[in-house]
């Protein structure tokens, strides 16, 4: 059974590659923004990132919402290994996809989303946040910049190796 995390600051494209992924896959896809908490929502809207205290019980949502299928892909920020080891809590054998965005380009993509409740304002603490996972979390690195079918077959290559 496969349960992927795809993972990276907000609008480095998490949504787009999972549903891409999952779909290449036959897994089903889960986007971590439909999770959050009413409050969660509001509290970033309003321009203010999440506290830890906010985050956990999401987390939690979101590891019992991939362990209760088959086959699970899952588009979560994930921006710290603590949050990440929270996810392997409820999540056994889970294999992580980061998307390595540069600031520039995510900011490009930000700009141009319309209807998210993540402002672009918030990008820097995106990035403050960030602790991208190390060797010892096994990541599949996947390129943002190249077209979403070239990360696709890109990275089920790669999950052929594991």
């Amino acid at each position: 059974m496969q349960k992927i995390v795809v993972m990276g600051v907000s609008g480095s494209g998490k949504s787009t590659l999972g549903a891409a992924l999952a779909d290449a896959l036959g897994a089903a896809f889960i986007d971590a923004d439909d999770l959050h908490p009413a409050e969660n929502v509001a509290h970033m809207a309003a321009g203010q990132p999440l506290t830890d205290a906010m985050r956990w019980p999401w987390l939690d949502t979101c590891a019992a919402a991939m362990a209760e299928g088959g086959d699970v892909v899952l588009a979560c920020s994930a921006l710290r290994k603590a949050y990440r080891d929270r996810l392997r809590d409820g999540v056994a054998g889970l294999t992580l996809v980061y998307i390595d965005a540069k600031p520039a380009l995510t900011a490009q993509r930000m700009a141009g989303r319309a209807d998210h409740f993540m402002p672009p304002s918030l990008l820097d603490s995106q990035f403050a946040t960030l602790e991208p996972p190390t060797a010892e979390e096994a990541p599949i690195l996947c390129d943002p910049a190249l077209p979403v079918a070239e990360q696709v077959a890109d990275i089920t290559a790669k999950l052929r190796d594991v």
